[in-house]
């Protein structure tokens, strides 16, 4: 990349899984990655994994964060992932989760391909600092 070139913002999908209908979280952040100037498409309530997988696609984002509350991570989560792998995009999209995962879970999951647990009362700036040194091609 030449040095008169910019580099394109980080495109994210906060994407809400399942039948969770808690999105305050998920608005929280989606707000917070805009103020650090990511590029930021939220799914809305209520979508299914393949759902996730495509849109993830489609939207060619870098970055997946997935809000969940309604305790189905270990279900929901790896059908993600397994769309993600099956659309040969799992490589190119850092995955996140942010919700509540009891950290007996963590380890499962983070074998399986999520980047980081983002729990209750997480630190935005943290966050935000955590996608921008892990997104790929940064």
């Amino acid at each position: 990349m030449s040095t008169t070139q910019e580099q394109r913002p980080i495109r994210c999908l906060v994407a809400k899984v399942g039948l969770d209908g808690h999105d305050r979280g998920a608005h929280v952040i989606t707000r917070a990655f805009r103020d650090a100037g990511f590029e930021v498409v939220y799914s809305g309530l209520h979508r299914s994994p393949d759902e996730i997988v495509q849109a993830t696609v489609q939207e060619d984002v870098d970055v997946l964060g997935i809000s969940i509350l309604s305790g189905a991570h270990n279900t929901l989560v790896p059908k993600i992932l397994d769309g993600l792998e099956e659309y040969g995009a799992k490589e190119d999209t850092l995955v996140v989760l942010g919700g509540i995962v009891p950290e007996k879970d963590e380890e499962k999951l983070e074998t399986r391909g999520v980047a980081a647990i983002f729990g209750p009362g997480a630190s935005m700036d943290d966050a935000v600092q955590f996608v921008r040194e892990n997104a790929p091609g940064r």
